[in-house]
């Protein structure tokens, strides 16, 4: 079978574009040309970070070089903002106009680094506000451009917590990007899973293990059969939706009869009505652990990531420009089967969240160590800056094209009659 994703040793021969021009190439010009004359500071940028992962919440290195780059290229930053390590970095031109957001995720991930790539979303961010920003003082356009620095993507729902601070109020739309495998040269619009986070604590009693086991009620059996019972359900959902956890205990010894363990779970799927439903199901699965075990078992819902809804006018604007200009798009790739908090904040707001392909080994996809080291090589760095200028493109179009941000509006309210909220 002929392999259509894009590996380091691929033919680097870009497809056919099509012809015709995009919306003001005056302001696409201003555009490249910005982000060409930055490249070298934005690898820079991106290989510090790289170098230095940080956990969720903990991206005080992160934190510190993108607010000193933002101030170095005249933005107006504020440090700490809402949360400890975010940041905001604003610019505004003229008087009036419309509000142009833009987010630069920063976390790692345990063990593994930027296997996500986060190194290059943040610095796609970066690109885009200083690319919009040129265009804005070269072309005399009114508006302000907001780049959130957002921390917390890997399970902290970080963006969530922006939202529901005032972060994004301002913005009339909100564009960022990620890395993921994919054919050569392609942005993908796919959408991402939607997830249902459960954490799930089970208690019983302890005993000697050999002595008398029968005086103790097995906090350990409780999760493995927990575990169990999911693996079985996974024949009877659909293969569109995931369930996958991890357990673990305190004081756990051999001669002991544990008398606690604590589950997590991610139960995944293409709708956060769907994610719901299976929710429900895989609690069962619980529940029939604590009984057939004698323990008692509680169950914490965590936070609900939404799927990440393509605004239908962002999207269309960038099909255009990335087939002219780019590459290829696909609907498949992307972080189709992964999830992210960007998709609550397009359940809120117009946004647009394209994936970018990079080269990746078999095997090596996103979460992976081999994704970390793809994420540092040149290839990505070129395919984050050509997918930095495509939405800086269709930012600036929003800033710039009052019927075009009406027909936005229009798509976003659509959605979400379309899904019934």
């Amino acid at each position: 079978m002929t392999d259509i994703l894009w590996r380091p040793d691929t033919d680097q021969t870009r497809s056919a574009l099509l012809e015709g021009d995009v919306y003001r190439p005056d302001i696409l010009a201003e555009i490249e040309n910005s982000i060409d004359s930055l490249s070298l500071k934005l690898r820079e940028l991106s290989d510090k970070i790289h170098a230095c992962p940080e956990l969720k919440f903990e991206e005080h290195y992160a934190h510190n070089e993108y607010t000193k780059f933002m101030e170095e290229q005249g933005f107006t930053v504020q440090k700490h903002y809402l949360l400890e390590t975010a940041w905001v970095a604003t610019y505004t031109h003229g008087q009036g106009g419309r509000v142009l957001g833009v987010n630069s995720e920063m976390d790692a991930l345990p063990g593994i680094g930027h296997a996500c790539g986060h190194n290059l979303i943040g610095i796609s961010g970066v690109a885009v506000a200083c690319a919009a920003k040129a265009a804005m003082e070269k072309l005399g356009i009114d508006g302000k451009i907001i780049l959130l620095g957002t921390p917390g993507e890997e399970g902290g729902f970080g963006k969530v917590r922006l939202w529901d601070k005032g972060a994004y109020e301002e913005m009339d739309v909100c564009l960022m990007c990620h890395p993921a495998p994919g054919p050569p040269q392609s942005v993908s619009l796919s959408s991402c899973l939607a997830v249902v986070r459960l954490q799930v604590d089970y208690s019983g009693h302890t005993a000697h293990a050999g002595l008398s086991p029968w005086e103790g009620q097995n906090a350990l059996d409780a999760a493995v059969l927990a575990y169990t019972n999911i693996g079985l359900l996974r024949q009877q959902i659909k293969p569109t939706h995931r369930v996958h956890g991890v357990f673990e205990g305190k004081d756990w010894a051999p001669n002991i009869i544990p008398d606690n363990s604590t589950m997590h779970w991610y139960v995944r799927a293409p709708t956060t009505k769907e994610a719901l439903e299976t929710a429900t199901r895989v609690k069962g699965c619980f529940e029939a652990a604590a009984i057939a075990t004698g323990c008692t078992v509680k169950m914490t819902p965590g936070s609900i990531g939404n799927e990440l809804v393509q605004n239908k006018a962002l999207g269309e604007e960038l099909v255009d420009v990335v087939r002219k200009r780019y590459g290829d798009i696909d609907y498949e790739w992307g972080i189709a089967s992964a999830s992210t908090d960007f998709g609550n904040i397009s359940y809120l707001m117009p946004g647009l969240h394209p994936g970018f392909s990079i080269p990746t080994l078999p095997g090596g996809g996103n979460h992976t160590r081999a994704f970390t080291d793809a994420a540092a090589t040149d290839a990505a760095h070129e395919a984050c800056y050509n997918i930095s200028k495509a939405l800086a493109h269709v930012g600036m179009r929003a800033l710039t094209d009052e019927a075009f941000l009406t027909k936005v509006k229009f798509a976003f309210e659509e959605a979400k009659q379309d899904r019934g909220n």
